[in-house]
Parts: C-alpha cells; structure tokens; sequence
C-alpha cells in the first residue's frame, strides 16, 4: 500500500471506521505480533500485548504527528504496552516461570550456521528481565538510560540484565555447537 492510500486509511481509521481500522489491523497484526512475541514469555502472552496495542493506537491515534511513519509509531506503542505489561507483572510478583526450551538444529549437511529464526527462538527462551532489555538494547536501540526510565530500573541494573543475556545465549550457543560436533 502507497503513503497515499495509507494515509486515507489512517485518516479514516481517526474518524472511527471500523472497516478501516480493520483494514489497517489486517495489515499490520503479522509484523507487530512478531514485535510482541520477542517480548512476551509465551504466544497467548502476544496476542495480549497486540490486542491492547491496538486499542492504543485506535483510542490514541491524535496523539501520532506524522513525523515518521505510522507503522514505526505503532511498533513503539506494541514496546511500550509490552513494557506496561512486565511492569505490572513484576510489580505484583507475577514474573512467569522460564522453560529452557530446545532450539531447533535447522543445520542440514554442511550448513553450520544457525538460522535466524533458531536464534530468534533462542532470545525467547531467555529469562524476561534478560530479553526484555536484550530486546530493546540490541533489537530497538534504546540506550540504558531509557531503558531504565522505561523499566523503572537503574543504568546498571539495565547493563547487567544485559550483559547476563549475552552470557546466557553464548552459554546456550556454545552448547549447540558442542552437540553439533558430536554427531
């Protein structure tokens, strides 16, 4: 879809058609699900997080000024609700359990390198706190300084949770490696 035809959407979707931002949901939910996923711990923990994205961009669409595009200021309202929800589950003692899921060995033959997907897949396996500045550190850019705004946590809490990620997956790399190597 052109700048053009989207932006009539958009504008249609400010006025409350429910056809359009349906339209503009049909468009959209497949990538911003994928944004959700890297925060969530499981998939129905996703489609939360979509869901009530996108009632924010509905409810709040006056508050987008059209610097950027409009698909960049979705994304950041799916962080953000993905934050509020690991706030509110921290805040009341809810972090979920983590399962040392096994990453798929997608390598065929010769092929030694994983694919991205396995190692999308191993990112979330990691602990919440961990991904969750993994994600916004590495897979947004936000720095540690609005990373702790954001959480509610201090720079070096953010660096830590950060630097315990790396070790985690490099841990967890080193392991497939050394099972790929025993076959």
């Amino acid at each position: 879809m052109d700048n053009a035809n989207l932006d009539t959407l958009w504008n249609a979707c400010l006025a409350g058609n429910r056809k359009a931002q349906f339209q503009l949901y049909q468009m959209l939910s497949a990538r911003m699900f994928g944004v959700c996923l890297r925060y969530a711990q499981y998939e129905s923990e996703a489609e939360e997080i979509l869901q009530a994205g996108f009632i924010k961009v509905f409810t709040k669409g006056q508050l987008f000024d059209n610097k950027g595009s409009l698909e960049g200021w979705i994304r950041k309202i799916m962080v953000n609700t993905a934050i509020e929800l690991h706030r509110n589950k921290s805040k009341h003692g809810f972090e979920p359990l983590t399962f040392d899921y096994p990453v798929a060995d997608s390598r065929s033959g010769s092929d030694e390198n994983l694919q991205y997907k396995d190692l999308l897949a191993m990112v979330t396996t990691l602990p919440l706190g961990y991904r969750t500045v993994f994600n916004l550190y590495v897979i947004e850019g936000y720095s540690h300084k609005e990373i702790a705004q954001m959480l509610s946590i201090s720079e070096g809490s953010s660096k830590s949770q950060l630097s315990r990620a790396r070790q985690w997956l490099k841990e967890k790399l080193m392991k497939i490696e050394n099972i790929g190597y025993e076959r």
